[in-house]
């Protein structure tokens, strides 16, 4: 069981403050019947809310494919910059909301969002090699020899090493496409630079199994169905 003005809010995004508006004008209700006040405890899963007869739809949990684009932050709060929470739309705003994973501000491409904390520590632990895919433009040419480099699992600057890595190349010699199975920081551009190279752009493409939607435009979003978290596991 929960409150209602607690379940309204999670839901919704909603503040408190405004759902106790909402309950005060008679605009909620419960099974059909006009709610009197928000600490009514309620069944999630088998009762009925609406607001001005607009059904509240229950979901445990939410998960976001978003098209990041450069110049946001991957993270809920930033006192510097935008991040990928404020680009998401009013349907889609939740409480505890979060990036499953960071990507640069300067990167493009697929950011998970989600209130799901248990799976977002199960695809980012280094144990599960979740991979992710990128489209890497370079400063320089690519040369052949970065693939035995990145496969046997590059020493990057500090002296970190990394998992292997695959690298595909393009007819463009300038763009490459790859795949890492861990999340060190700056990592991909620290494993060109360690190969005497420079990233000037990079776009994250796919998470596991799950592609980037190709129909979503820079710094548009959508819910993940439930068919599709299980892409990003395989």
């Amino acid at each position: 069981m929960e409150r209602l003005d607690k379940f309204i809010s999670n839901q919704t995004g909603i503040s408190r403050a405004d759902v106790k508006k909402e309950i005060r004008a008679k605009r909620v209700s419960v099974g059909g019947i006009i709610a009197k006040s928000g600490d009514m405890k309620i069944d999630p899963e088998t009762d009925v809310v609406t607001i001005s007869g607009k059904e509240i739809t229950y979901k445990r949990y939410l998960y976001i494919m978003m098209n990041k684009p450069a110049g946001y932050v991957c993270s809920t709060d930033d006192n510097t910059a935008p991040t990928v929470i404020d680009l998401l739309p009013d349907e889609l705003k939740r409480k505890g909301l979060f990036p499953a994973g960071r990507l640069d501000k300067d990167t493009e491409g697929f950011v998970l969002i989600t209130d799901d904390g248990e799976f977002a520590h199960d695809i980012l632990s280094p144990s599960k090699h979740v991979a992710k895919k990128y489209l890497c433009r370079l400063e320089k040419k690519a040369e052949k020899e970065y693939e035995n480099a990145f496969k046997s699992g590059i020493t990057i600057s500090g002296g970190e090493e990394c998992k292997p890595a695959l690298i595909k190349f393009t007819d463009d010699e300038n763009l490459v496409y790859l795949t890492i199975f861990e999340g060190k920081f700056h990592q991909i551009k620290r494993m060109f630079e360690a190969v005497g190279n420079r990233i000037t752009y990079l776009k994250r493409l796919s998470m596991g199994g799950l592609f980037l939607d190709e129909n979503l435009a820079l710094g548009e979003c959508r819910e993940i169905l439930h068919k599709e978290i299980e892409k990003i596991k395989s």
